[in-house]
């Protein structure tokens, strides 16, 4: 990631560097550039390393092949991040849905790092110790680090309901919910400057996009500078994903509260039977489906318990609303899926508008927002500003 400070002009060399990145994120090759300004791929060479001034021409009709504006470009507070192309050489396949998802996650970050940089925040960084993934038996380790992080993070035995305000809020993770393709789960990457990001699939159901949220923290533990794309055709598990597998069931249901919760809500009965699976899915905040293969995995119930209940009529909603009398609450996603912006993000944009820092428009397609989105987003901006007062002043 590249940041300068303001008042300065940017270098030949900071300016090809943008243009590196932005060329590189739009899959340009320099050889296309080249015919976009009439010159010799050599020329586009020694633009982006700085050895040659780009003319303003060049530059605006180059930046408009990227996606971006030459304003973009030369702007001082302008942040440019680099992890498209790392995205890339994790999946050389040329999936457009991946690339498309990591161009956003890229962008998302770019937008949320320049709102702290003009507005003079620092994001503190309360991350954990990472902890590699050592040779030997996964499982052990895995469920280790699971319990380490709930106990660092103070949840104790109780259920994960709101995995974005953990990730934003106690962690310090940049993560995003919006829409995305299905077979796209979520994504994970660490840079240097910007530090732990993770976008997250908001079509998903609240409990599937939760595991997935826990899935990438995981990652975000033991293989934090290594970028990760979690898809649902995955056809080998490495064992980093097998790693990560394994911390996210023991993470959203630890063994030990399983098995003492198990042993209260089945006590005095010999079989398995729905309202169980219903209580205990409940109590934890996981789909019916994860709780019942984690009390396989846990010897609690017999192999295949699941693949029976569902060649037995399965586990309907309305068996839900009988055992629990009605559908449980659960954190709602929906507006950040709809390309909303998580809270924290949420008051950098309103108090760089309330400042006349940036316009709407400017904030909507920084943020990726539609204007029924941006002013979503900015509304009670102008009661808060109202409402300033002295005595509520934050002492600084």
């Amino acid at each position: 990631m590249t940041m300068t400070e303001p008042g300065e002009r940017l270098s030949d060399v900071e300016i090809g560097e943008r243009l590196r990145i932005a060329r590189e994120g739009r899959k340009v090759t320099q050889a296309a550039a080249a015919v976009l300004i009439g010159a010799a791929r050599t020329t586009i060479v020694a633009i982006e390393q700085g050895k040659r001034r780009i003319q303003m021409e060049e530059l605006q009709k180059l930046a408009a092949a990227y996606g971006t504006s030459a304003n973009a470009i030369l702007r001082r507070a302008a942040v440019h991040l680099d992890l498209v192309p790392r995205f890339r050489r994790l999946h050389e396949d040329g999936d457009d849905a991946v690339e498309q998802a990591t161009r956003l996650l890229n962008d998302l970050v770019q937008a949320e790092v320049e709102l702290e940089d003009a507005l003079g925040v620092v994001r503190e960084r309360r991350y954990p110790p990472e902890r590699p993934i050592l040779p030997g038996e996964l499982y052990t380790q895995a469920e280790q680090h699971a319990q380490e992080l709930r106990d660092w993070l103070g949840l104790g035995p109780g259920p994960v309901l709101d995995i974005v305000s953990i990730l934003d809020l106690q962690l310090g993770v940049r993560v995003y919910v919006r829409r995305l393709p299905g077979k796209i789960a979520g994504l994970f990457a660490y840079d240097e400057s910007a530090g732990a990001c993770i976008l997250l699939n908001g079509s998903h159901p609240h409990e599937r996009l939760t595991q997935s949220g826990v899935h990438e923290a995981a990652h975000f533990i033991s293989t934090r500078r290594q970028p990760e794309v979690l898809t649902e055709d995955e056809r080998f598990a490495s064992r980093e994903e097998r790693y990560a597998n394994i911390f996210q069931r023991c993470f959203l249901t630890p063994g030990r509260e399983v098995r003492q919760r198990f042993a209260e809500i089945t006590a005095g009965q010999s079989h398995l039977n729905r309202s169980h699976v219903i209580l205990l899915a409940h109590a934890f905040g996981v789909s019916r489906e994860a709780m019942v293969r984690r009390l396989e995995e846990l010897g609690l119930a017999p192999k295949g318990a699941w693949d029976w209940f569902v060649s037995n009529g399965g586990i309907s909603d309305k068996d839900v609303a009988q055992v629990l009398g009605g559908e449980p609450d659960r954190p709602s996603y929906k507006g950040l899926s709809r390309g909303l912006v998580p809270p924290r993000l949420a008051l950098l944009a309103r108090e760089a508008w309330k400042r006349e820092l940036y316009s709407e428009g400017q904030l909507a397609r920084m943020l990726q927002l539609d204007l029924h989105g941006i002013r979503e987003v900015l509304d009670g901006a102008e009661r808060e500003e109202s409402e300033a007062d002295e005595l509520v002043r934050i002492p600084r």
